[in-house]
Parts: C-alpha cells; sequence; structure tokens
C-alpha cells in the first residue's frame, strides 16, 4: 500500500542530551526527518524541552525538523518555534478538536502541518482534516514518554489514513510514531506508513547507524 522508500525520523526525546550534537552527527547521513517531542507537563503527564534546545539541534543539522507538539494550546508557541528552526508541527486533533485556526498560523509562519491522533482516538476524527495537512500521525503508544511497546491495535487505522489518501490523490504523509523498530517496521509500512518515528530503538542500540538500516530495510520491504 506504500511507496517503495520511507522516511525514517529517530526521536531525539531518546537521544543524550549531554552529547545531542554527537548523537544528531551519528545518524543525520542515514535518515531524512529529526523528530522533536515538545511536552508542557499538561496536556501529556511530562516535561522535555523548549526553543532553546531545539534553537541548539538546528543549529547542527540541516536535517527537516518535524515537531510533534504534545501541549495544551500547540499555536501559542508556533512563532518561537518557527524561528527556532522548525520545518514541520503536528498538533494533536485532541487539542485542537477544529485545527483551522492553528493550521491558519502554521502556515502564516511557514511551517507545515499536521495533526495526531492517540491510540484511543479514532481515524474518523482527522479524516475531515486531511486535504489541509501535509502530514497525519497515528499514535502507537500513549503520548508523554518514550521507550513504550508498540500497540499492534492502531494497524487499522493507519491502513484507514493510506486508503483515505490514496483514494483521494491527497499529498499528506502517514507518520507512526511510537515503539518502532526493526521487528514492527515492515508491518507497519505494509499498513500504509510513509513515515516512521524510532527512539529507543536508534539512539538506544549498540549501532544506530546499523539500526536505522534495519528499520528501512524491514520497512521497505514489508516483513
Amino acid at each position: 500500500m506504500m511507496s517503495a522508500s520511507v522516511k525514517i525520523a529517530p526521536s531525539l526525546l531518546a537521544a543524550d542530551f549531554a552529547h545531542l550534537d554527537q548523537e544528531i552527527a551519528g545518524i543525520e547521513a542515514h535518515v531524512e526527518w529529526l523528530h522533536l517531542d515538545v511536552m508542557d507537563g499538561h496536556f501529556v503527564p511530562n516535561i522535555s524541552f523548549g526553543i532553546p534546545v531545539i534553537e541548539g539541534v538546528r543549529a547542527v543539522t540541516d536535517l527537516y525538523l518535524d515537531c510533534h507538539i504534545m501541549t495544551t494550546n500547540p499555536g501559542a508557541y508556533l512563532p518561537e518555534l518557527a524561528e527556532a528552526g522548525v520545518n514541520g508541527v503536528t498538533a494533536h486533533i485532541e487539542a485542537v478538536p477544529d485545527p483551522g485556526p492553528t493550521e491558519m498560523r502554521a502556515r502564516e509562519h511557514g511551517l507545515d502541518f499536521g495533526l495526531v491522533i492517540n491510540p484511543g482516538t479514532p481515524f474518523e476524527a482527522v479524516a475531515p482534516f486531511v486535504e489541509s495537512c501535509d502530514l497525519i500521525v497515528i499514535m502507537a503508544v500513549e503520548p508523554g514518554f518514550g521507550g513504550q511497546e508498540f500497540i499492534p491495535g492502531v494497524l487499522p487505522k493507519v491502513e484507514a489514513a493510506r486508503e483515505w489518501v490514496e483514494n483521494r490523490g491527497l499529498r499528506a504523509d502517514i507518520q507512526v510514531d511510537g515503539g518502532i523498530g526493526p521487528e514492527n517496521a515492515g508491518t507497519v509500512g505494509a499498513a500504509g506508513a510513509s513515515v516512521l518515528v524510532a527512539g529507543s530503538a536508534v539512539f538506544r542500540a549498540d549501532d544506530p547507524v546499523h539500526a536505522v538500516k534495519e528499520i528501512r530495510r524491514a520497512a521497505e520491504r514489508n516483513e
């Protein structure tokens, strides 16, 4: 169901924050995007990092910065995120049931825009808005913490999102976020994902580059 190639977006949440420049340098030639999880401790029960860290990341890489905003009011941060060097933002439909104003503000600041759905949220919640999105994100773990196990029950939503995009000739990528590794990347790719977010499976691997290659190989072969 998916295209021949897949984008790999390692999540910096799993990286060593004392050596972020080295962590990024070690994998950037082998991936397409970097995934940045911004959390406010309110929408999700954790706090991650903010603008200063993102500015530091942008200073050491030209990779596409994919910013997953896990906050109650995602629109409030868009000007600063754009200024910090983010390329695209995704907001939770659970936080913005009417995403139009947030999308408009993102576009005004030159950002790509997408929507995220939690494991318990049906695809139908974002379906009416897919046409205006660059990215639809299916969470395969509960948002807020790294290192969780993949929830296989989200795969029908990935298939539904891919079918919706393909049948309507839309541009949106389908991203799956959470618990991705070589052991399940093929299943996720076969379901229709075109962007895979992998955190612990990459940055906490003994050989992060090998891990990226194994995830990509599995996804593209749909193993």
